[in-house]
């Protein structure tokens, strides 16, 4: 029996999220939607397609209008507009309304561009987010934000659009390359960190299984990771206040996406991100040293990486003036009061980022 848990918006229930160990519960969960009487338009990217695209779209043969599959080429590089643009065409083609829906099957890219697809196609379609990768599972399938890269800049077009449902498969993880499953642990350890010591206990006595793929522990880390989201978007739906939290490890963890032409993974960058932000709430005298040293040694284990070769601490800074999460000329850089408890703080200098780049910059002995 799948496990769920149910996302309140504006304090009524809005979607759940249905946890499983495979795609068994999907049909009568898209029943609820009374899918008999929609248009389906499974949207993936190529990698997910050779996947999951076939098995998804027999589930929903028969027992929907029509079901159509549109794949777009895998990759961040694709998460644009005219991505978009593409969809857009294609779903007129297929003469889809507004009664219809989407299904975004795949990792953030897919669940981003869907739904920013959903938000905005004939203003508005309901969409159900399929993630397939850790990544989406435990962070951006939940909470509504949707969008696409701008000239580079990390989603720098979007909007706030709420998912009818969200289906966790676990099983999906292991077809995920130990890269990819790791980058998406980043995020994990970022819900830990800033909301729940406990839970960051959790992952660090649970490595073993965590890194050996075991089932049910991926079970209960994507609850536990989900539901310390949960906490956060249902207080802060639209990011104006305590959501920014989730930000940790972003503001210059994003910088050195863009710098390395992301040519790093998201959660390889966020990881780094973490670490500088880890320094700085040292310096700042809310960490103990000790407390610094183990969450940047507590990466390791889960292949993240703690430093980075040929990057320029300046160029670093730069960047990160051009972040969204801008307020006016001031960064809202979120920093660790202490493991479990994360604050937007305004007070963070360019020296404290100088500082903190050049802690996670490697230099070869003797440089």
């Amino acid at each position: 029996m799948a496990e769920k848990i149910t996302i309140n918006y504006e304090k009524k229930p809005c979607y759940d999220i249905v946890f499983s160990t495979s795609f068994d519960e999907l049909l009568a969960e898209l029943d609820k939607l009374d899918v008999a009487n929609r248009r389906i338009c499974i949207i993936t990217d190529s990698h997910v397609a050779e996947l999951y695209g076939d098995e998804v779209m027999q589930l929903l043969t028969g027992r929907c209008k029509k079901n159509v599959l549109y794949s777009f080429p895998a990759g961040e590089e694709n998460k644009t507009l005219d991505t978009v643009r593409n969809a857009y065409k294609f779903l007129i083609e297929e003469k889809f309304d507004r009664k219809d829906l989407l299904i975004a099957l795949g990792g953030g890219v897919v669940g981003d561009v869907t739904g920013f697809i959903a938000a905005t196609y004939l203003r508005g379609v309901d969409f159900v987010q399929i993630p397939t990768t850790l990544l989406a599972q435990s962070d951006s399938s939940i909470g509504g934000k949707t969008g696409v890269d701008f000239d580079g800049y990390k989603n720098m077009v979007g909007a706030f659009y709420m998912p009818k449902l969200v289906y966790m498969n676990v099983s999906t993880l292991k077809s995920l390359e130990d890269r990819q499953f790791f980058s998406g642990f980043a995020e994990v350890m970022k819900h830990g960190l800033i909301k729940d010591s406990s839970f960051y206990e959790w992952l660090l006595d649970n490595m073993y299984e965590i890194c050996d793929r075991d089932a049910d522990v991926l079970l209960e880390m994507v609850m536990k990771s989900c539901t310390v989201k949960k906490l956060v978007v249902e207080k802060d739906p639209t990011e104006k206040g305590d959501r920014a939290l989730l930000n940790f490890g972003h503001t210059i963890g994003h910088a050195i996406e863009k710098a390395k032409n992301f040519t790093l993974t998201h959660g390889e960058c966020v990881a780094l991100g973490s670490v500088a932000a880890a320094y700085i709430s040292w310096k700042h005298e809310w960490l103990s040293m000790e407390e610094y040293y183990e969450i940047r040694d507590m990466f390791v284990p889960f292949n993240l990486p703690i430093s980075i070769e040929d990057i320029n601490p300046e160029e670093i800074l730069a960047l990160t003036k051009s972040d969204k999460k801008m307020a006016g000329s001031q960064i809202r850089f979120v920093l660790l009061k202490k493991v479990g408890k994360a604050v937007i703080d305004m007070n963070v200098t360019d020296d404290d980022i100088i500082n903190a780049v050049k802690e996670i910059l490697y230099v070869e002995d003797g440089e």
